[in-house]
């Protein structure tokens, strides 16, 4: 089993560069939206109620795909490195799949602000989540979030064996997907 997880800043294209992934590999996408908008007509993300059923799926999901012989499953984050919540919620996801013999792989990506703002507004982004629809919102959650955490990491922060950095500012996502599958022999 391989569990991918491709983290970085909101709008960076980790559900478009997961679904390329997804198309040249047996992985399977499980971005993190699917929870959200599963939870949001019933309770917002920012309640107690939508974090702990978003949570509580999550978990079922990770734990039931840890024991499957499905190939791999790639889940995406906006991981905030100054948050030792995070860090430890990345640490528990890996722990699920490593305790059953499986393989991390870590994916982060970047691109400037200019690029994210732009992908932000974009037609797939806002068919695949519905919450993002509200561009005003969204785009001041996107600004305020950045502000608020550091949402790519340090150089050698990430200590694991297998970890990608790439900034696709510049990159479409089957680029960015074939460098992935190439990296990690996918």
């Amino acid at each position: 089993m391989k569990f991918i997880l491709i983290f970085g800043p909101q709008a960076v294209g980790k559900m478009t560069v997961g679904q390329e992934l997804e198309k040249i590999t047996d992985l399977k996408l499980f971005h993190n939206h699917m929870t959200i908008e599963l939870v949001a007509p019933f309770f917002s993300y920012g309640t107690d109620a939508g974090k702990r059923l978003v949570h509580l799926f999550r978990h079922e999901i990770f734990e039931e795909v840890s024991k499957s012989d499905l190939y791999g499953l790639m889940f995406t984050f906006v991981w905030a490195f100054d948050a030792r919540e995070d860090w430890d919620y990345v640490e528990n996801i890996c722990n699920i799949f490593e305790s059953k013999g499986g393989s991390i792989y870590f994916v982060e990506l970047e691109a400037n602000l200019d690029k994210r703002l732009e992908r932000n507004k974009s037609p797939h982004r806002l068919m695949h989540k519905p919450t993002k629809r509200n561009l005003e919102f969204s785009e001041r959650d996107l600004r305020k979030t950045m502000e608020k955490y550091r949402l790519n990491s340090y150089d050698g922060e990430i200590q694991r064996e297998n970890y990608i950095r790439i900034d696709n500012t510049n990159l479409s996502p089957e680029e960015v997907s074939r460098m992935i599958k190439e990296r990690f022999d996918l």
